[in-house]
C-alpha cells in the first residue's frame, strides 16, 4: 500500500510539472507572497504607526479566505483585533494613492507586458443602507436596472493572456453634493475640496495616472457609456492616444468629409446610422481568429470602414468604424487606429476589453471585493489598493509561472484531437493560483475556546446594538 502511495504520488508530481506547475514552486507561495508584501507594506505604514501587518493579514485574506471576506471576518481569520483592523481600513492615513503607484509602476517595468491594452469599465454593488459612501439609486448593469447601490469605475491591464485591476474610482452621485448631504459626506468622510465628478472624467484620471506611471499600452477600449463621450474620446486624440470605443447602433458618421456651410450645417451628404453599414453589400467581412478559449478557437467576422463624425463645435474627426458580427447581433465600436493596420489586429485589440469583464468578476469572486461592509471613503480606497495588489499578486506569479515553467510539449500527445496546439493548452486561472495558495498556506481553524470567544462577542455586539436602538425608539 504504502509503494501504491509512492508511485501516485511520483506520478502527480511529474504530471504537474509537465503542466508547468513543479510542486517546488507551489510549496514556495507562502515565501512569495510575503515577500511580495515587503515590496509594498512601506506605503501602509504613518508617520507615527507601523500598522503594516494589518495590511498582510487583510492582503492574506483577500487571497485565501473564500467568503466574509469584509473587515471583521477577515481580522478574525488573521488572528487581530477586530478593533485595530477597523482603524486601519477606515481611520488610519496610510496613503492607498501611493500603493496603486508603486504597483502600477510594478506592472511598467515588466517588459513582457509592453503593448498591453488598457480597458475601462464600471461595477456597481447592491447596498442596503444609505449611509454607505456613494450609496443612491443609480444604474446597476449587474442586475440591468435601477437599484440601491455604490458605483466604481476600473482600469484594467491586460497582454497576452495576463490581466490584472490597475486602477479604480468610486463614483459619488451628484444629489451627494448637494446641501442636503452635508452630514451623510461628513459622516462617509468625504473631504470637503471634493466636487462632482462624472464616470467618464473619473475614467479619463485614472488613463492619464496610468501614462504618468508609465504602463506601456498601445491603446484603450471602452464600452458604449464611455464611447458617446465625444469629451473622452477628443481627450484621447489630443493624448495620443489609440481607442476602441464602443458606440449605439443609431450613432450617425459621414461616409465622406462633411462640408459645413456659414450656418455649421452639412451640405452634399446625409449622416448615416452606423447600423446600416453593416447591411451594405459593399461591405467586406472576414473571419479573424482572435484566441483560444473554453469553447474552442474564439473566431468572429470582423468588418471596418473609413467613415467620418462630426463635433458639436464643428470639428470633423476622420476614424474607423470597426464592425463585429455573430449569428444574434452586429457590434459596433469607433477606433483613430492607423488605416495601416491589419484588421486582424484591430480586431483582437477591440476583443480584449472582454478581459476586464473577467477581472471584475475575478475580482468579486475571488478577490472579495464585494465584500466590503463599511461606510467611510477611507475604507473604500484602502480596500481597493489591496484589491489591486491581490489582482497583482496573481497575475505576477501566473507571469513569473509561465516563463520559467512552461508546459510541456508533449501534453499535446495525451489528447487524440489533431487540432489540439501548445496554445490550446489552457493557463493557470485566478481560482487555481488561489486553490494552491490555501494548500500551502491554509487558514487557520478555531479552538473551541476561541470560538465560543467569538459567539459571545457577536451575541454582545448585536445585544448592545438593539440596546441603543431601543433607547431612540423611546426617545431616551
Amino acid at each position: 500500500m504504502w509503494e501504491n502511495k509512492t508511485n501516485d504520488l511520483l506520478l502527480t508530481r511529474t504530471q504537474a510539472a509537465r503542466w508547468g506547475l513543479p510542486l517546488e514552486a507551489v510549496a514556495k507561495l507562502p515565501d512569495r507572497l510575503k515577500s511580495f508584501w515587503l515590496s509594498y507594506g512601506r506605503s501602509a505604514r504613518t508617520r507615527t504607526r507601523d500598522t503594516r501587518k494589518y495590511g498582510e493579514v487583510y492582503l492574506s485574506g483577500l487571497l485565501r479566505m473564500e467568503t466574509k471576506r469584509n473587515i471583521a471576518g477577515i481580522a478574525r481569520t488573521g488572528k487581530v483585533s477586530v478593533q485595530n483592523m477597523q482603524h486601519f481600513m477606515s481611520q488610519s492615513p496610510w496613503s492607498a494613492e501611493a500603493m496603486i503607484e508603486t504597483m502600477q509602476t510594478a506592472v511598467a517595468q515588466r517588459p513582457e507586458l509592453a503593448g498591453g491594452m488598457l480597458i475601462l469599465d464600471e461595477s456597481a454593488d447592491e447596498k442596503s443602507g444609505e449611509k454607505t459612501v456613494g450609496t443612491s439609486r443609480q444604474y446597476n448593469g449587474r442586475q440591468g436596472k435601477v437599484d440601491q447601490c455604490q458605483v466604481g469605475t476600473f482600469l484594467t491591464y491586460v497582454h497576452n493572456g495576463i490581466w490584472t485591476w490597475v486602477d479604480g474610482e468610486i463614483f459619488i452621485p451628484e444629489r451627494w453634493f448637494s446641501a442636503e448631504y452635508v452630514a451623510r459626506r461628513q459622516q462617509a468622510g468625504i473631504p470637503d475640496e471634493w466636487e462632482f465628478s462624472t464616470k467618464i472624467q473619473l475614467g479619463w484620471a485614472m488613463i492619464e495616472r496610468a501614462m504618468i506611471h508609465g504602463l506601456p499600452f498601445v491603446a484603450v477600449a471602452f464600452d458604449s457609456l464611455y464611447g458617446r463621450s465625444a469629451w473622452l474620446l477628443n481627450q484621447c486624440r489630443n493624448a495620443q492616444i489609440e481607442f476602441y470605443a464602443d458606440i449605439p447602433e443609431t450613432t450617425p458618421v459621414y461616409l465622406h468629409p462633411p462640408t459645413l456651410n456659414e450656418e455649421g450645417q452639412v451640405v452634399g451628404q446625409t449622416a448615416v446610422a452606423v447600423k446600416t453599414l453593416s447591411k451594405s453589400l459593399d461591405t467586406h467581412w472576414q473571419k479573424v481568429d482572435l484566441r483560444s478559449a473554453d469553447c474552442g478557437r474564439l473566431r468572429a467576422d470582423f468588418a471596418r470602414c473609413p467613415v467620418w463624425t462630426l463635433q458639436a463645435d464643428g470639428t470633423v474627426c476622420a476614424e474607423t468604424l470597426l464592425m463585429r458580427r455573430n449569428t444574434k447581433r452586429c457590434l459596433y465600436s469607433l477606433t483613430n487606429a492607423a488605416p495601416e493596420l491589419p484588421l486582424e489586429t484591430l480586431a483582437f485589440r477591440k476583443s480584449e476589453r472582454y478581459f476586464v469583464e473577467r477581472s471584475i468578476q475575478d475580482a468579486k469572486s475571488e478577490l472579495g471585493w464585494g465584500d466590503l461592509q463599511a461606510i467611510k471613503l477611507q475604507a473604500w480606497q484602502h480596500h481597493l489598493a489591496l484589491t489591486l495588489l491581490a489582482s497583482w499578486f496573481i497575475a505576477e506569479t501566473r507571469l513569473d509561472w509561465r516563463k520559467r515553467y512552461p508546459p510541456d510539449p508533449s501534453l499535446v500527445r495525451d489528447y487524440d484531437r489533431e487540432d489540439i496546439q501548445m496554445d490550446s493548452v489552457p493557463e493557470l486561472s485566478v481560482a487555481n493560483v488561489r486553490e494552491l495558495l490555501r494548500a500551502t498556506l491554509p487558514l487557520p481553524q478555531l479552538s473551541l475556546d476561541e470560538a465560543a470567544i467569538l459567539v459571545v462577542s457577536h451575541l454582545d455586539n448585536r445585544t448592545r446594538s438593539r440596546r441603543s436602538k431601543l433607547k431612540k425608539q423611546r426617545g431616551l
